[in-house]
């Protein structure tokens, strides 16, 4: 496959670009890739978006397709066990039914081996109706992406990846917290349950395979902090990259931005004299990744301290009853994939509160200055990056619940502070986080690139 760059690919007008993700619609990673998409395609530019599983209607959105046979054995097995309902012996027995339609792939599982069985990777380049002259990846787990690919894409065009978490690092887990074998060649895995998990200690196997396919790789890689960037720095990923650069994560500010609280509270019939404590995270109850725990000990610090006016926690992400817990109200409200109805949720609100054990970029706490809220987070990952202490809200340890606490009991009962913040981190998201600049970086760096193997081609 040895097809010359257009040299007219580099004009700002005749750009095709192909980007690759999980989902067209889902969480942070897949908000970020969709985002650019349509953004380049209100340019002017050809812009696709090639999927792992395609949830919306967008025509120029192409799902990688899948072994048909294949699918259709376990998607007919699946149904069945759908049928058994809570039958325990019938569902292990549809699961297995529905395993043999690929053998191989399920037996690599038993043995912990990371899935690379995805031979609808090579059709990519059929998907579009135009060839890319720009490869841009984002998250390549989840099971739709042959890894082994890696090398021949980057030999052909110019293969950006933006890296929303650290799988590519590791044999197998997104985020390592605590562990470093990362970056020696795993092994001795201390957490095979740790998302993406494994059921055996292939782990090392994992890691050389992936150092292999990037020594063979070229590619410029893009990290939202320079904290990831600092762990790919330290990886074996190191070894592919051609030029990296931190690009952090922007959103929509003509939708994420202040507004009135009280119009906003009576639109989602939320309570107008309280004051509001906002978290957003989708199923974070089951996610190792956000600190739940953490969250629920601060709610019931501040209900036992709190003798001022009615306080509400919102949990935006998941559902169930309301509760009360002395003076305060804790409301779940689930996932709202509406960005206009999140975008109200966080006006409606008087303080933001974002405990996780690991985060690469959360955009719900850009989001949330974006709106105008003062922040109050725990300092891993990325975030200190995005809340300057101090000025935009508070970071405080993480799992710490007192620090939390007393941070959050400061901004709920100085309303001058709670506004100047507020303020400060809605500037903020102005001058550091909003969207067109994050699309202006990226397609200046794919010129830039562009060119510099147009000038090597014409010189050689």
């Amino acid at each position: 496959m040895n097809i010359p760059l257009r040299r007219d690919a580099v004009s700002q007008s005749d750009l095709n670009i192909l980007q690759i993700s999980t989902y067209d619609h889902a969480g942070g990673a897949e908000a970020i890739a969709y985002g650019l998409f349509r953004a380049y395609r209100r340019r002017g530019f050809g812009s696709y978006m090639a999927v792992g599983v395609k949830r919306g209607n967008d025509a120029h959105v192409f799902e990688i397709p899948r072994s048909r046979k294949a699918e259709r054995w376990r998607r007919f097995w699946l149904g069945v066990r759908r049928r058994a309902h809570a039958h325990d012996v019938l569902v292990r027995a549809c699961l297995r039914m529905a395993a043999l339609g690929e053998p191989q792939r399920w037996l690599e599982r038993q043995f912990g081996v990371e899935d690379f069985n995805f031979p609808g990777t090579s059709r990519l380049l059929d998907l579009a109706p135009h060839p890319p002259d720009i490869f841009h990846a984002h998250n390549l787990h989840g099971g739709y992406f042959d890894l082994r690919a890696l090398p021949r894409f980057s030999a052909w065009r110019p293969f950006f990846l933006t890296l929303h978490d650290a799988w590519l690092l590791s044999g197998h887990c997104v985020h390592s917290l605590d562990c470093d074998r990362w970056r020696i060649g795993c092994g001795r895995c201390p957490d095979l349950a740790r998302p993406i998990a494994i059921k055996r200690d292939a782990s090392a196997y994992n890691w050389r395979r992936k150092q292999r396919i990037f020594e063979r790789s070229r590619l410029y890689v893009a990290t939202p902090s320079q904290w990831l960037m600092d762990k790919v720095a330290r990886s074996m990923l190191q070894s592919a990259v051609v030029e990296a650069r931190v690009i952090h994560n922007g959103v929509d500010l003509t939708l994420f931005h202040p507004g009135d609280k009280l119009e906003a509270r009576q639109a989602l019939g939320l309570p107008r004299h309280s004051l509001l404590v906002l978290f957003v995270g989708r199923v974070a109850r089951r996610s190792p990744w956000k600190d739940y725990v953490t969250m629920e000990q601060v709610v019931k610090r501040l209900a036992s301290q709190w003798e001022a006016d009615p306080i509400t926690f919102l949990f935006l992400g998941e559902s169930g009853e309301a509760q009360r817990m002395g003076s305060a109200t804790v409301l779940l409200k689930g996932f709202q994939s509406d960005p206009h109805q999140v975008a109200a949720y966080y006006r409606a609100a008087d303080v933001y509160i974002h405990a996780a054990r690991a985060d690469t970029f959360p955009n719900a706490v850009i989001e949330a200055m974006a709106c105008g809220l003062p922040v109050v987070a725990t300092a891993v990952g990325g975030i200190p990056e995005q809340v300057q202490d101090g000025r935009t809200g508070f970071l405080v340890p993480a799992g710490d619940a007192e620090a939390m606490a007393v941070r959050l009991f400061q901004l709920l009962k100085d309303e001058p502070l709670r506004q100047r913040m507020g303020a400060e981190a809605a500037l903020v998201a102005r001058e550091r986080f909003d969207r067109e600049r994050m699309v202006d970086d990226y397609l200046h760096w794919y010129h830039e690139v562009l060119a510099h193997r147009l000038d090597d081609d014409a010189g050689g």
